[in-house]
């Protein structure tokens, strides 16, 4: 059953926080009916802040800036409940000024990492000047289950879904100096929900932490949705005489293998199209919100390497991620490489 689980998902690798030293410590979450939510908030709240923080670091590093021109904070989770919440002990641990304007977004799962850039584009935009740092955490022992022979997929969520952070700096107009870690420039962001399907993504908080249900019929919901809003985002961009979708570069969120399969299928994408989405999903499993800054960050590396070849590359692209509701998230970008 393990080793089907593993090939159905196509996940090679993914990350967690629970160890056998934290389950020795909280014996309990290895049990089918204890309350537990006490202990696996003690370990999420603390697990998600020590993951922001390291993907932060890095990517203040990456962007050559003091932490003190943060204007603003974006802070994506559904991996922890307190107050304050994780944003504020995120911007302590980073000495963010006390005046850093912070958003946080809490229970957005999948799509909540191009939410919040979505969010961070609007912030940029509005105040001239602004640096905004967006910042996504979650782990899955919110959600943990012990194995049991009464729920024998429940290995294949395990196989799935993994912990991890990510973190981007996003701004309206670049400074000097600041051209080497530009990416990407968004230009149009877009959210929609499809109506009657509340249910196909759901998720409910208990004493044993949160169960989570998704619906066989979500890879068909996104399938059926795809197309429309995909070109509501492209509208008036269409150039004569292309391969239409396959003129784009695509960072679309791993939620799994059915997902992909569908998103290529249905708008007719070329295999290699979706490669830095496969990647990620093999690397590092269906990290929540954190999985669409993974497959920008193999986007990123593709683009510098075609470049450096002499490779001319797509200007444009879609970013998609797909989430509880059912929530799409989409964002044309044009690449700076």
């Amino acid at each position: 059953m393990i080793d089907y689980a593993g090939k159905n998902t196509t996940v090679k690798r993914r990350y967690t926080v629970l160890s056998h030293d934290l389950l020795q410590k909280y014996p309990e979450l290895t049990t089918q009916v204890s309350p537990t939510i006490r202990q696996r908030l003690d370990i999420c709240n603390a697990a998600v802040t020590d993951l922001a923080h390291k993907a932060a670091m890095s990517c203040l590093g990456d962007w050559g800036r003091p932490a003190a021109n943060i204007t603003h904070l974006v802070y994506v989770s559904s991996s922890e409940l307190r107050l304050p919440g994780g944003d504020l002990h995120l911007a302590s641990r980073l000495s963010l000024r006390p005046d850093v304007a912070r958003v946080p977004l809490y229970f957005l799962g999948c799509y909540g990492g191009v939410a919040a850039l979505r969010v961070a584009k609007d912030l940029a935009e509005n105040n001239p000047g602004s640096r905004v740092l967006v910042v996504t955490s979650e782990t899955t022992a919110i959600g943990y289950r012990p194995p049991s022979r009464d729920r024998p997929y429940d290995l294949v969520g395990a196989a799935l879904f993994g912990d991890g952070a990510a973190a981007a700096v996003v701004g309206a107009e670049m400074e000097p100096g600041e051209e080497k870690a530009a990416f990407l420039e968004m230009e149009v962001a877009v959210q929609e929900f499809l109506e009657g399907t509340a249910g196909v993504v759901d998720g409910k908080m208990g004493e044993q932490g949160v169960s989570f249900k998704l619906g066989r019929d979500l890879p068909e919901v996104i399938e059926g949705r795809v197309e429309k809003f995909c070109r509501r985002l492209i509208q008036g961009m269409e150039r004569e005489g292309g391969d239409g979708f396959n003129d784009l570069f695509w960072a679309v969120h791993p939620g799994g293998p059915a997902i992909l399969n569908r998103v290529e299928e249905k708008l007719g994408l070329w295999p290699e199209k979706l490669r830095c989405s496969w990647r990620a999903l093999s690397d590092y499993g269906n990290a929540s919100s954190n999985t669409v800054f993974y497959v920008l960050d193999y986007m990123r590396e593709e683009m510098r390497r075609k470049k450096n070849g002499g490779e001319r590359g797509e200007e444009w692209g879609l970013v998609l991620a797909f989430g509880p509701g059912v929530t799409f998230e989409g964002i044309l970008v044009r690449s700076l490489i």
